[in-house]
């Protein structure tokens, strides 16, 4: 019996392998490193190498403590991989942050596939994985003309873990211009640039693509028969568990670096590809009306060297001088992506004052991409933000609908665990927040939308 799995969750800020006890849903061990791009090279890249020392001595520090009995892989999106016919790298994991692919924008733009097609909005730098390829080809012909296969993120690992190149639908489907939702399958922009005989074949996240390599058995005195799964993007992952045991409708909020939700079951609503509104594919194939802004950056931008501790008073005096901050910190995506970051009323606020702004500004750009998705039902909160209680009440007030605060640490290895479990329903811990009583919550979320329609 498959009880526990390691997780190996690579984020854009920090890279984690976590071991999940499938038994009672969590995680029993959790390992982190910080996870940043080198500068040097030929352009921004991942340090796969680090990473890689990191993962493998992960899972021999874990397995000395607990057998591991799978592995399965979980990472951020808008990350593809170039290797060539030994499985070695191409060219450099390219960092999505790059503004190198804007080089080419025009002459990608007469190219990529209609929003109608793929469900992608056209995202600045390299956050469409499409552009990221378009300018790789262009600016290195000769190295990508070594590349014999091209993997999404979390495959690579799988890759260097079984020697097996596979492909799959949650990061094929997370706005790169790559995939047709609509259709399960590669969008014409692939056979356009003649991709299709380079793209890995399309597995499903749950395959057990094989053992790992002998020479890893040996490295982390793992058994040499541990199978390791195809593995998904991040927020799919935590979406996962919910697809397996909630009823719709239902909306999940994936919190990281990126704030991402995902609407299920809710309200058909036209979706606005300039307000970086997408269709995710779950794991299960399925489109998904989803929208992000990067929340969890900005979450640290706005707090880096400053206390975090808050008091009642602090939200009081907030709430009775309308303090407010307004988007966007992080330009360029979403819901306000032209939008430029301004405080109102906040000359001489405290810390405290100003955390609780802080985190009533993230929960209305959650709120507000959840109406642009038509979610309703309860918000499930996954990841850091859960623990957040101004941002869980002040999302609840927004939305006037409960929100139900994942205790998962990590919302994304619960998920990416279920993949090596024939488990079709899920118990979920969480506390279950409805929408405050006092009227100031709903105010200042009144207060804050009529400031942004003002800014517009």
């Amino acid at each position: 019996m498959t009880r526990h799995v390691a997780v190996i969750d690579i984020g854009k800020t920090n890279a984690k392998v976590a071991l999940v006890d499938l038994a009672d849903m969590r995680e029993v061990t959790l390992r982190r490193v910080a996870n940043a791009p080198v500068a040097d090279g030929c352009y921004p890249h991942h340090d796969v190498e680090l990473l890689w020392t990191f993962i493998l001595d992960s899972l021999a520090g874990i397995n000395q403590r607990q057998r591991i009995d799978a592995i399965s892989i979980t990472t951020h999106g808008a990350t593809g991989v170039l290797v060539d016919a030994a499985g070695e790298l191409a060219l450099p994991v390219l960092d999505y942050e790059f503004d190198g692919p804007d080089a080419f924008a025009q002459d990608y733009d007469a190219i990529r596939p209609a929003f109608t097609e793929t469900g992608t909005p056209r995202l600045p730098v390299g956050l469409n994985l499409g552009a990221q390829l378009f300018w790789q080809q262009k600016r290195f012909p000769t190295d990508f003309a070594k590349a014999a296969a091209i993997l999404m993120y979390p495959q690579y690992w799988a890759l260097r873990l079984t020697g097996v190149a596979a492909n799959e639908v949650t990061s094929l489907g997370c706005h790169t211009d790559l995939w047709n939702p609509w259709k399960a399958n590669f969008s014409s922009l692939v056979d356009r640039m003649q991709w299709r005989r380079l793209m890995a074949p399309v597995r499903p996240a749950k395959d057990r693509l094989g053992p790992i390599l002998p020479a890893l058995a040996m490295r982390t005195g793992l058994d040499p028969q541990t199978p390791v799964l195809c593995g998904l993007h991040d927020s799919n992952a935590s979406l996962l568990p919910h697809l397996l045991s909630d009823a719709p409708p239902f909306a999940v909020v994936s919190t990281g670096t990126w704030v991402v939700s995902m609407a299920v079951g809710g309200n058909k609503v036209p979706l606005d590809p300039a307000r970086d509104t997408l269709v995710n594919v779950n794991a299960l194939g399925y489109p998904v009306p989803s929208a992000r802004f990067m929340g969890g950056r900005e979450f640290s931008l706005l707090t880096e060297g400053q206390s975090e501790d808050w008091a009642a008073q602090d939200v009081e005096a907030v709430f009775a001088r309308t303090a407010l901050l307004l988007p966007s910190t992080q330009q360029g995506s979403g819901p306000f992506p032209h939008h430029a970051a301004a405080w109102l009323n906040a000359d001489g606020i405290s810390n405290g004052q100003r955390f609780a702004a802080i985190s009533f500004y993230l929960a209305l750009m959650t709120a507000t991409c959840l109406d642009l998705i038509g979610a309703d039902g309860p918000a499930i909160v996954e990841g850091p933000f859960a623990r957040n209680p101004l941002f869980t009440q002040m999302l609840a007030a927004a939305t006037t609908r409960a929100v139900i605060a994942s205790e998962a640490a990590t919302g994304t290895s619960i998920g990416a665990a279920l993949l090596a479990s024939d488990q079709r329903m899920v118990l979920g811990k969480g506390e279950r927040i409805e929408p405050p009583a006092d009227p100031a919550w709903a105010d200042c979320a009144r207060s804050w939308r009529a400031a942004v329609e003002a800014q517009s």
